[in-house]
């Protein structure tokens, strides 16, 4: 018998959310603010921004609030001033918040500063809706061991893999020919290289979608999002590579599929409003009201469906030789990925860059073999990663 109560104000869920001011944490508190009598707010954990932090927390009425910036914290305590809302700042304040008795918590801090409050929560047997993809790539036998374990739940809240989560049959694991990976192709679908090349940080954030983070929306643009997503499915649903495809389909109707081997296909669609998947994990499992937008499937555009192009698109090449090497691989791909990520959002090399830089780092780190056993080893490949990428920045450097 399930162990997990649905959400009601009979038997109000507790829940944390770590990266509560982000895009997806204030769609979650948005969610929670509607249905306030179904929910209690252990915690709501953010990295800087310390005046939505605190009105999340009023709002909420959450018991503590945490910034994991330690010298925001006379901030944070000032503007919860009259209040008995705990007030924490740092690292250990953000592992503490992980640590709370919530049986839900958001996992939504975007890189992978997400992995250890996504660890914690995992090991105390909490349900974790995920939506950090870093933490399951960097770490992702370690994360699902750890579920295993503790008797925990992972709820993907990834529009696609949320989506492939709630068609797929575990029961039916045989029988399932393929999973199928939608992806928008993001804002240069279309872009010739020689455009791509001179693409600023102001086009690469401009999702024709989604309203996604800055840095989603440039993994989106180089759809290393794909890629990452790429890995995570098939830690997720432990299905082998050659069994997941990726499929670009611009009008981000159908958000993924499973593709059985009776010829059937099952897709979970709707508008792209990421409050879909995550009710989906805020109410599981069951199934709770949500404000998003119905699909009136009689005013539909077209959907379309197109091959990606690797060519243009190195990034899903790298990822799947991540996956295929193993190991420390997919730790690299990801710190490369965030350190080239943050020097083009800075100006300091072109969008093309991100990739060369990435698959710089991935052919110069390739000494880094072995099974991932703990937390310590992802820790030091991920370091090694990140210096190995500054000095490829650096390399590829704009001079203008």
């Amino acid at each position: 018998m399930m162990r997990w109560t649905p959400p009601s104000p009979d038997t109000p869920r507790h829940v944390t959310i770590v990266g509560s001011t982000g895009s997806v944490g204030q769609s979650t508190a948005d969610l929670i603010a509607r249905a306030p009598d179904s929910y209690r707010v252990e915690a709501l954990v953010a990295g800087n921004s310390v005046e939505a932090l605190a009105e999340q927390a009023r709002r909420l009425k959450a018991k503590m609030a945490v910034v994991a910036n330690p010298q925001r914290y006379r901030a944070l305590k000032d503007a919860l001033a009259g209040t008995s809302i705990e007030a924490a700042a740092g690292p250990e304040a953000v592992i503490e918040a992980a640590s709370r008795p919530a049986e839900w918590v958001m996992a939504a801090v975007v890189g992978y500063a997400g992995l250890a409050p996504t660890l914690v929560a995992a090991r105390r047997g909490a349900m974790v809706a995920l939506a950090n993809k870093e933490a399951l790539v960097c770490a992702g036998n370690l994360l699902i061991d750890a579920i295993g374990e503790s008797g925990g739940a992972l709820l993907p809240v990834d529009s696609e893999h949320n989506a492939i989560f709630q068609v797929f049959d575990p029961g039916q694991r045989a029988a399932i020919d393929r999973l199928i990976l939608t992806a928008s192709g993001g804002p240069f679908r279309n872009w010739s290289l020689s455009d791509m090349a001179e693409a600023t940080p102001e086009q690469a954030l401009a999702h024709p979608n989604w309203d996604m983070g800055a840095k989603i929306s440039i993994d989106s643009a180089t759809m290393m999002n794909k890629g990452l997503e790429y890995i995570e499915a098939h830690l997720l649903f432990g299905l082998p590579a050659e069994q997941i495809e990726i499929v670009v389909h611009p009008q981000s109707v159908i958000h993924s599929m499973v593709a059985y081997r009776d010829g059937s296909v099952l897709a979970q669609l709707g508008t792209p409003d990421m409050r879909i998947p995550i009710a989906h994990a805020l109410g599981w499992p069951a199934r709770i009201d949500g404000p998003a937008a119905r699909l009136d499937f009689t005013k539909l555009a077209p959907l379309t469906f197109e091959r990606p192009d690797s060519g243009r698109f190195p990034s899903l090449r790298l990822a799947r030789e991540a996956l295929a090497l193993g190991g420390f691989a997919p730790v690299v791909l990801n710190a490369a990925n965030e350190v080239a990520v943050a020097a083009f959002l800075a100006r300091r090399i072109g969008f093309l860059d991100i990739a060369r830089i990435v698959e710089d780092v991935m052919s110069v780190t390739a000494g880094l073999r072995g099974p991932v056993t703990g937390l310590q080893q992802v820790q030091a490949a991920d370091l090694e990663a990140r210096r190995r990428a500054e000095e490829a920045v650096r390399g590829h450097a704009l001079t203008h």
